[in-house]
């Protein structure tokens, strides 16, 4: 057991300060520090203080989000919903657009008689590999590209529709002369034509002897009967022949459209010759490879064989022409040449 003296000689405690025993007076004096010693003596707690701080302000904002991650998670949910409306109307502008290169393929290029635009060039890519790299590796990274994708193709897909509507414009300017020169009248008068020897399709070549493509339609005709161009153009072949045509001419009309007349007996007009629709370019004959007095007629367009029949509209009644559909979808048989 300690002894008295000892026991005084230690530090006591007493209330909220540190004593020390005065063993002459017998009495216990505080232990007064300078600040030096105070801020020593506080450092562990506030070191320990701050270590307990740290950890739950790490447990805390592991847990809850930051005002400020909370601030750009709104802006983020409303930058979000933005770029969804922006991405439903890019889909409605792309809507609009295809419905207008529909109009412009099927209506007004038909109307005039233009080739359709191939889809091909429409649905045409936009190049350049690295054109979207300055949108990569951002959260939303994937979506916001596919919205630059699709924004870059409808503006292409929109300079091309202006440029053919330029040139459907230019059509429209140039309507009255277009529809001059498509062929659209019979190249033999009706009341001239004995009857229609044969139509356009599949037949029986007479001379030949065998099933064929018969890319025209033959007007059986007195000899020496006027023969009409069709429509305005130039006459850009003339030939003199015993064999397969026979006599003939080719007109260019414009517009992808030639017109052949052939087997003529007499060819009235010379090549390189501007011709109106209702000049008299030759006479029916029956040279080349032919079994009668006829006319063979053929309308192509861009150098393709197509049915003259569809381009008898100016100069014929609609029972007349009525009665000419009826005829060529039902009648077979062999052709004239």
């Amino acid at each position: 057991m300690l002894s008295l003296q000892k026991y005084v000689e230690k530090v006591s405690f007493m209330g909220k300060g540190k004593y020390k025993f005065d063993a002459e007076n017998l009495s216990f004096n505080k232990i007064e520090k300078n600040f030096i010693e105070k801020l020593i003596g506080l450092l562990p707690h506030f070191l320990g203080s701050l270590f307990t701080g740290v950890i739950l302000v790490v447990l805390f904002f592991s847990v809850f989000d930051s005002p400020k991650e909370l601030a750009l998670k709104r802006e983020n949910k409303q930058l979000l919903s933005q770029y969804q409306v922006l991405s439903n109307k890019v889909e409605n502008l792309d809507k609009v657009l295809k419905d207008l290169e529909y109009r412009d393929d099927n209506l007004y290029r038909t109307i005039f008689e233009a080739e359709p635009i191939p889809n091909e060039v429409r649905e045409a890519g936009i190049g350049g590999v690295d054109r979207y790299e300055d949108l990569e590796g951002f959260e939303n990274s994937g979506a916001v590209i596919n919205t630059a994708k699709k924004i870059d193709k409808i503006s292409k897909k929109m300079y091309i529709q202006s440029k053919s509507y330029d040139e459907v414009l230019e059509l429209a300017k140039n309507k009255e002369k277009m529809l001059a020169s498509i062929p659209a009248i019979m190249p033999i008068d009706i009341d001239d034509l004995t009857r229609i020897g044969s139509f356009f399709g599949m037949r029986f070549h007479p001379i030949l002897k065998y099933m064929r493509m018969h890319e025209g339609m033959d007007f059986t005709s007195p000899r020496g009967t006027n023969i009409y161009a069709a429509g305005d153009g130039v006459v850009i072949e003339v030939k003199h022949s015993i064999n397969g045509y026979g006599n003939s001419i080719v007109i260019d009309h414009g517009y992808g459209y030639k017109t052949l007349y052939a087997h003529m007996s007499k060819i009235i007009v010379k090549e390189g010759q501007k011709v109106k629709r209702g000049t008299i370019v030759g006479l029916v004959g029956n040279t080349g490879t032919s079994t009668g007095p006829h006319l063979h007629y053929e309308v192509r367009k861009n150098n393709h064989p197509i049915n003259p029949i569809n381009f008898f509209s100016n100069d014929i009644t609609p029972e007349q022409y009525e009665e000419m559909i009826y005829k060529s979808s039902h009648e077979g048989g062999q052709s004239i040449d």
